[in-house]
């Protein structure tokens, strides 16, 4: 059975496989989040902006890093390039939302933090991060085929392990779908990975459901009997 083609073409550059907000770290804590008040109170929601995209991009690639326990197979720090191109790309489009602390030192990984990641502390080293604790990235699905529907696409959505559980996760993809349905969008869809548990539970949470379900299978190195 061939691949859909009404969504097979559907991939923008931006979208990358990190499964949405990252459920073991947040790709989405962050996807098993309360909604508590308490620290998520400091946090402003605004649009990002092309002083944050070096900031965005070093949050890309720790989310990135985190799926890959997850069984991604995109590239960390190799796609920080295009991550950055991705993230300007979203704010000429105002597809960009960044999650922002007025205490930048707030942000910063601490050393001996049980809830720092490696990934987390070479983010921080040397990195003006604007105070961005999170970050998520959409914008208005196009393609060659025609649709029934204006699709917008969440395409990441990540927060920082120490500002999770505390609601900054729900308010930054609320704050996309809007902008979606102010864009004229009909539904909204994204991309977890299938053994992200945490984030599958978290956007089932805020309302989605199944849509598409994409099958791999490796074709070299299995030990498979082809006679």
């Amino acid at each position: 059975m061939p691949a859909d083609p009404s969504d097979a073409d559907a991939r923008d550059r931006s979208r990358l496989d990190t499964g949405g907000a990252d459920g073991n770290e947040s790709e989405d804590g962050e996807t098993d989040e309360e909604e508590t008040d308490g620290p998520a109170d400091s946090v402003r929601i605004e649009d990002g902006t092309m002083d944050d995209v070096d900031a965005v991009a070093d949050l890309w690639v720790a989310l990135a890093d985190g799926q890959r326990s997850h069984g991604t197979h995109l590239m960390a720090a190799g796609n920080r390039p295009d991550a950055a191109d991705a993230a300007a790309h979203a704010v000429v489009t105002d597809g960009l939302v960044v999650a922002r602390v007025g205490d930048t030192e707030s942000t910063a990984t601490e050393p001996g933090d049980p809830d720092a990641s490696d990934s987390d502390v070479a983010d921080m080293s040397g990195t003006n991060d604007r105070g961005i604790v999170g970050f998520v990235s959409f914008g208005v699905e196009s393609g060659r085929y025609d649709l029934d529907v204006t699709r917008g696409v969440v395409y990441n959505l990540f927060v920082r392990e120490r500002h999770r559980d505390a609601g900054v996760g729900s308010r930054l993809l609320s704050a996309a779908e809007s902008s979606l349905a102010d864009a004229g969008v009909d539904v909204v869809s994204l991309e977890a990975m299938a053994q992200n548990e945490d984030a599958r539970r978290f956007y089932e949470r805020h309302g989605y459901r199944p849509h598409r379900v994409e099958l791999e299978k490796p074709v070299r190195g299995d030990g498979s009997d082809t006679d």
